[in-house]
């Protein structure tokens, strides 16, 4: 028989002790939590642990650990009825500055962890909670593009005292027409001056501008929005209700959302934990907008934001009448959100805002957030700032998330609308459409553009499926889950063990040491274990067999055809492994479809079977080949059980 190289059994050495160590995290079982992180205007620290456990302690909650972890505090409690009941208590105490979210914290040990070993995080269907898939209104959107492109136009026509006879949208695009040529003309250039203008330098302009066919007294022109736009348009618009989404999901309570793409125009939504539909779907389905006020500079008699006359004001009410109290973001030196004084009058809206985009200042390459308003919001900001250089203007965010309350036995709905200042800049120069916002450091920049994009809903969702998952029903799906792997894992190891005998039961030391690198691959990338992926690896344990059945006919065969024990070993694992090639690489190849072209529980299941294909190859042929060599390879044999 060949020798086995020193150098190979050194190698599945290393990575049988290594599948080990990053398999075991999963042995310990993960203790019900609470998590607790701040809001735009809260801070986790040593004081807010003490508020915690003051709460704690007031409601007689027993808990195992209080912990600070960078920006979050996590309650440890002995069971789930404490948790729940932990997390109302904390939420009373805390208010709205604060989310307060059930979780399952980890028991790995530290040293498992300080080398990046973890166990793997169960999916919606194993820990309980909804499910959403949203589809955005594309053609919504777009129209909603096309409409503001129109009154562009018609704004741009009348600044220039351009006479057209109408401005209509259609599915050519928007048709102008004027009664005659020189009309047209004249105002083709007036559009491609003011109205069709790149994003950016180097960009086509949005807008095709071509001539429609005249008649005697109509001279229509065509502006059609470009294709290259419409597809930049709906990323954009992708990308802005998942910045929404994930803002008004934060208001749930949710430690982990899952908040993603799911093809061109659907979004994926699962929140664990959370068994209220009701209560998801109101969150969803929040409004938001934004305004932009002047500061009102007399109130506050300073230039500077948090001075002692906003504070003045905020602490005895006597707020001016064309003015009104609102709050900044960020916190004030007395640890509470910063005091503003701005006026009633609005500049402009959130209907007014058409972009917003991160960029470096062009002058002095700081961070900057450049601002594109429509032509009425435009025309609205450039008489304001006319008059208003050197002045702040600050940007007020507001959202309006509907509630339902019962009142004398009926269902009442109502809104509970926040309002807060996100940003206060001095304005630099008289603008309009188009101006920056600057004095920002690049997270704030980059901050403030997706809170200006993410106010509302770039375009309309619509919820085409819901599910409900109970964590009763997740700890079952978990139980059986566990209960089907073993029971698979059982019936293989008997049917092999009896079967082959010897060369069984090395088959069945590769099988279990083939779950132990499954579960270790899948916890090192941190893989979400579904019941899909306890499917496929239920599979995986069914087909890593195949390849020792072929090895041990193969040496079967070959002892027919009166080859010694050592001889049949030896050309058993190298005539079977063409064919165990073969055979894996198609189930490869489905693996890899299932990956790359499925989504949800089908990538899930891919991913497992992916994995699970590649480390039945290794134990399958190394590791039996490996313990093969070490039980006959050193001494004669006159049979082998096979």
């Amino acid at each position: 028989m060949n020798d086995f190289a020193k150098w190979r059994y050194a190698l599945i050495a290393v990575v049988l002790i290594l599948g080990a160590i990053y398999a075991l995290p999963n042995a310990f079982f993960p203790q019900p939590a609470v998590q607790v992180s701040a809001n735009r205007t809260g801070t986790v620290d040593q004081a807010l642990k003490e508020k915690v456990q003051g709460a704690l302690e007031k409601d007689k909650l027993a808990f195992k650990s209080l912990e600070l972890n960078k920006d979050t505090l996590l309650a440890e409690f002995n069971d789930s009825d404490t948790q729940n009941k932990a997390q109302a208590a904390i939420s009373k105490a805390l208010g709205d500055q604060y989310n307060v979210a059930l979780n399952m914290a980890s028991t790995v040990p530290g040293w498992l962890r300080a080398i990046g070993a973890n166990s793997m995080p169960l999916g919606l269907d194993l820990q309980g909670g909804v499910h959403f898939l949203l589809e955005v209104d594309q053609k919504a959107a777009l129209d909603k593009m096309q409409q503001r492109y129109r009154d562009d136009i018609a704004g741009a026509l009348r600044d220039a005292k351009i006479r057209y006879e109408t401005i209509n949208s259609s599915a050519n695009g928007i048709v102008a027409t004027f009664k005659s040529d020189e009309d047209r003309k004249a105002a083709g250039n007036v559009i491609a001056k003011q109205v069709n203008q790149p994003e950016k330098l180097g960009d086509q302009p949005p807008l095709e501008l071509t001539d429609g066919a005249a008649t005697a007294d109509s001279f229509p022109l065509i502006a059609k929005v470009r294709e290259s736009t419409a597809l930049a348009a709906s990323r954009s618009t992708i990308s802005s209700n998942l910045t929404t989404l994930r803002n008004r999901v934060n208001q749930l309570g949710v430690s982990e959302p899952l908040i993603q793409q799911q093809g061109a125009n659907r979004i994926v939504v699962e929140l664990a934990g959370v068994h209220d539909t009701a209560e998801a779907k109101k969150i969803l389905g929040a409004q938001a907008t934004l305004e932009w006020r002047a500061v009102d500079e007399n109130a506050t008699g300073a230039a500077n934001l948090g001075n002692p006359g906003a504070y003045e004001i905020a602490k005895t009410g006597n707020v001016p009448p064309e003015s009104r109290l609102y709050y900044m973001q960020r916190i004030g030196p007395d640890g509470k959100p910063e005091p503003i004084i701005l006026s009633k009058k609005v500049i402009a809206g959130g209907n007014d805002l058409v972009n917003a985009t991160a960029i470096p200042d062009p002058q002095t390459g700081t961070p900057a957030v450049s601002i594109q308003l429509n032509a009425k919001g435009g025309a609205k900001m450039l008489e304001f700032t006319q008059q208003a250089v050197g002045k702040r203007m600050g940007v007020v965010y507001i959202e309006r998330v509907p509630q339902t309350q019962i009142v004398d036995g009926k269902e009442v709905r109502t809104f509970k609308e926040t309002q807060e200042v996100i940003n206060a800049a001095t304005i630099q120069g008289v603008f309009g459409s188009r101006f920056q916002t600057t004095g920002l450091g690049q997270k704030e920049a980059s901050d403030l553009a997706l809170l200006l994009r993410a106010g509302s809903l770039a375009a309309p969702v619509d919820i085409v499926e819901e599910r409900v998952i109970g964590a009763s029903l997740g700890q079952e799906n978990i139980d059986k889950g566990f209960k089907a792997v073993l029971l698979g894992l059982l019936a293989v190891l008997i049917a092999a063990a009896i079967y082959y005998k010897l060369f069984g039961l090395i088959a069945d030391v590769a099988l279990v040491f083939n779950l132990v690198l499954l579960v270790a691959v899948l916890s090192l990338f941190q893989a979400t274990l579904t019941m899909p992926g306890i499917a496929g690896i239920v599979l995986t344990l069914g087909m890593a067999i195949d390849a020792n059945v072929l090895i041990c006919e193969r040496i079967r065969e070959e002892q027919r055809n009166g080859a010694t024990p050592l001889a049949a070993i030896k050309a058993g694992y190298e005539k079977a492994w063409a064919t165990i090639l073969d055979a894996n690489v198609t189930h490869l190849l489905a693996a890899v479809a299932l990956l790359f072209f499925g989504s949800g529980p089908i990538k899930g299941f891919g991913v497992t079977l992916l994995i699970g294909i590649l480390t039945s190859m290794f134990t399958s042929v190394t590791l039996t080949h490996a313990i093969v060599n070490l039980v006959h390879g050193r001494r004669k044999v006159k049979a082998l059980s096979v």
